[in-house]
Parts: structure tokens; C-alpha cells; sequence
């Protein structure tokens, strides 16, 4: 994931809009991919890990760039990764815990380095450093074994492949030869992605970043989707350009932002058809940051999760882990604390689409069936008027106790009528069952 340097690229995106063009042109999503389209949408929750051998240094994912580092010193940080400490099973016990469904992890970063074993080259976690066992497989087998989804993060640029070639925006000081072969560059991706799909069992999908270093570069993306498609139809697309889906893509991303919204300064306010994910972070780092203590509050997560599942997303929530393969303390307090918090509320968000009322300063609605639950985010009043529905409510009720609340309807609004709101209260959420 980019960080503020993300800033630089806004102009790139407002130029050479022709990626698109060369998509999965006709792409029909298969009975398979409309059933995980589904189940995503269902889910609701998932886990981010961006990790890699920049963690060693400390210094977030973007760290070869920002530095920045020559790529033939960067490859050293490979003989120093060393993550004695990652227990596949124990970060999907806490993925578990957290209530989330899924787990999204880098495949490949914009550092070239794969975080599995590769046969295309041996820039690579078995290769090259002195763990040298493939993290994917034994998470994919994890997962497998705790029913939790598995999705790969890959990076279509890299700063240190020779044949990335134009250069884009960014990499330029890696001290790469100024010269190589682009179609030579896809074609390792797509190799690369062949391994990814066909080594390590079903997968959710693959979670594409990287376009925007060159938006109107020659991707043969069409090829690209159609590989993942053929090798496994149930697998989700989805691309971090930061724009309305291309054809072939089956879900939109938001990146830091709740959908519509372009507070980051690089996101589309467009909401296209498909599932809907954003991505945040609990500090402000993707990669691991020693020095970034800016860590949201449970409040605060719950609060974007809570937001999400009212605009019809899911939330990606992302951890760094450190370079010895845990997950440091204060993301795994705040992940258990959320799924405490879902053992609770879980009803009015698993399953859920965003309900009938459009999100207000007061908070949000998701709906399942024939419940619409309204998330009081920000109200201290004791009746709170909403918008009609359209469906007359025969019951509310307070999710946290089972209390019955009265509604009225009158002057053409919804009038709930709501106890004391307690002072450490997130989300007062109201179920009101319709016919």
C-alpha cells in the first residue's frame, strides 16, 4: 500500500484513462464467482497483513522508496528476515476471535519479493532468507483447516524487476539498468500468479495494487483477469486503481475511505455495481512502523466497521506484523476487542446489505430479510427521527438488552423513542422488524 507519497500520483490517474479498454472485454462471472460474490458480501469482515522483508527496518512497506534504497542493498534486508515467530494457525485463531472471515496477505509487494516459493526466480522468502519456508502455504493450509478464505495482495508494479520497464512514477532510484523488456515483466507476473493459483488450494481472489504507477501502460490486464478466471472461476478480481471497475473485476475497493467519500485525496466518489471493500489501517502504516503509535481506538474501528456495513462494504483491516512473524500487541487487543464487540452486534452486520436509509450525522441502517437495523452512531436525544422506510414496523427493539422501544410514525417520519444512551456506548442499535 502506498503512504503519503500517494499524494504525488493523483495527477498520473487523470491521464491515459485507456487501461480499461484492453479489460476482460465480455467477461461473464461464472455461477461459482457469483456465489463468493455472495459469501463476500455476507462476510462483511477480513483481515489486511502487508507483510514482507521491509519490516525488518521498521519503516512501513513503502521504506525501499522513501528512503530511498538501491535495489542491490535492499536485497540484503533478505539474509536478516528471520520470522521464528509466525504461527500460521495462531493468526487465524485471532482472525477468528477478531469476527473477521477472510484473511487478504502481500503475495508480492512493490519490492518485487514474493512471500512464497516461486520458480521464477529466487527473489523470494525460501530462497533467500534464512527462514526459508513459504508462509503462504502453511497460512492457505491454516485457513483451509478453520474455514477462513484466503485472498493474495499482489503488486503489479516492482521497483526492482529490470524488465519493469518504462519506469513509472515511482522506483526511480533503484539504480536499475535503464533499459528492459515490459512484455517480459507481464509475463513473469502472470507466471508468478499461475504459481499463486494453482500451489496453494482455493483461494478467494487476488487483490491487485500498482496500476496507478503507469494507468496507461500496456497491463494485459484482459489476459491477466482471463488466467485467474480460467484457473480458478470462483476467485474474486479486484484492482486499487481508484476508479470504477474495469471489466473482468468483480468487486470495488476504497482505500481509507468509506465508499463515496475521497477524504485520502485519490479515491473515486463513483459506487459501481459490484461488492464493495475498504481497506484501513489501525495506525497509519500498512507495513510494519516502530515509530507509529497512532493507534485508532477500538471506538474508532468499530465506528468504520459499523459505517461500511451501512454503504453495503466490508472492511479490510490491516495489520503490519513484525519481522518475527507476530502480530504486535496493541493490533491484537483492538482485534479482540472488535470481536467481542461482534459476539454482540454481529446479527446487525453478518449477512446484512445497507439498509433503507441513506447514513446521516446520527449514524447508519443495514437490513437482513425482513430486519432493518438502525446504528445510532451519534445521538443523545430521547427520540430520534428517521425517514420513512417504506415498511410498516411492528416491533423495535434495543439490540444490546431485548428491550422493546416505542416507534411512532408521524409527519411522515420514523420517531424512535430511546433510553439514557450509557457514556461508553459506540453504536445503540435498534432492530426494527418489518412487513
Amino acid at each position: 500500500m502506498p503512504t503519503v507519497i500517494r499524494t504525488l500520483l493523483i495527477v498520473t490517474l487523470a491521464v491515459a484513462p485507456t487501461a480499461h479498454l484492453h479489460a476482460q472485454q465480455g467477461y461473464e462471472p461464472s455461477p461459482a464467482n457469483l456465489e463468493t460474490r455472495e459469501w463476500f458480501q455476507n462476510a462483511k469482515f477480513g483481515l489486511f497483513v502487508h507483510w514482507g522483508i521491509y519490516s525488518v527496518l521498521g519503516a512501513g512497506e513503502w521504506v525501499m522508496q522513501t528512503r530511498p534504497i538501491q535495489a542491490a542493498h535492499y536485497e540484503r534486508l533478505a539474509d536478516q528476515f528471520n520470522p521464528t515467530e509466525f504461527d500460521a494457525r495462531a493468526w487465524v485463531a485471532l482472525v477468528k476471535a477478531a469476527g473477521m472471515r477472510y484473511i487478504t496477505i502481500t503475495s508480492k509487494h512493490h519490492d518485487g519479493f514474493a512471500m512464497f516459493d516461486s520458480s521464477l526466480t529466487d527473489w523470494d522468502i525460501v530462497d533467500r532468507t534464512p527462514y526459508g519456508r513459504d508462509v503462504l502455504a502453511e497460512l492457505a493450509e491454516a485457513c483451509r483447516a478453520e474455514g477462513v478464505k484466503l485472498f493474495f495482495y499482489h503488486s503489479q508494479l516492482d521497483w526492482r524487476h529490470t524488465d519493469y520497464y518504462p519506469r513509472g512514477r515511482t522506483g526511480r532510484d533503484a539504480a536499475r539498468p535503464d533499459a528492459g523488456d515490459w512484455n517480459a515483466y507481464i509475463d513473469f507476473m502472470n507466471g508468478q500468479l499461475r504459481e499463486l493459483l494453482t500451489n496453494y488450494g482455493e483461494i478467494g481472489g487476488i487483490w491487485f495494487d500498482g496500476m496507478w504507477d503507469q494507468p496507461g501502460a500496456p497491463w494485459r490486464i484482459d489476459e491477466t483477469y482471463a488466467l485467474i478466471h480460467d484457473l480458478q472461476p470462483q476467485a474474486l478480481i479486484g484492482s486499487n486503481h481508484h476508479r470504477l471497475p474495469f471489466p473482468g473485476e468483480d468487486f470495488q475497493m476504497f482505500e481509507k475511505d468509506l465508499p463515496g467519500a475521497n477524504t485520502a485525496g485519490f479515491n473515486t466518489t463513483e459506487i459501481g455495481a459490484l461488492p464493495i471493500e475498504t481497506a484501513e489501517t489501525i495506525n497509519n502504516s500498512w507495513g510494519f512502523n516502530i515509530t507509529d503509535h497512532a493507534y485508532k481506538s477500538r471506538a474508532d474501528l468499530i465506528r468504520y466497521l459499523v459505517g461500511a456495513a451501512g454503504r453495503d462494504a466490508n472492511f479490510l483491516l490491516n495489520v503490519g506484523p513484525m519481522p518475527n512473524g507476530q502480530i504486535q500487541s496493541e493490533f491484537e487487543e483492538r482485534l479482540r476487542a472488535m470481536g467481542r464487540w461482534l459476539e454482540h452486534y454481529g446479527e446487525s452486520i453478518y449477512g446484512t446489505r445497507g439498509g433503507p436509509i441513506a447514513p446521516g450525522p446520527w449514524g447508519v441502517t443495514t437490513q437482513n430479510a425482513d430486519t432493518v437495523y438502525a446504528h445510532i452512531l451519534d445521538w443523545d436525544g430521547r427520540v430520534l427521527a428517521l425517514p420513512p422506510i417504506g415498511r410498516e414496523v411492528v416491533r423495535a427493539s434495543l439490540v444490546r438488552t431485548g428491550e422493546a422501544i416505542d416507534v411512532n410514525v408521524a409527519d411522515g417520519a420514523l420517531l424512535l423513542s430511546l433510553p439514557p444512551r450509557p457514556a461508553d456506548l459506540v453504536d445503540e442499535v435498534v432492530a426494527l422488524e418489518v412487513r
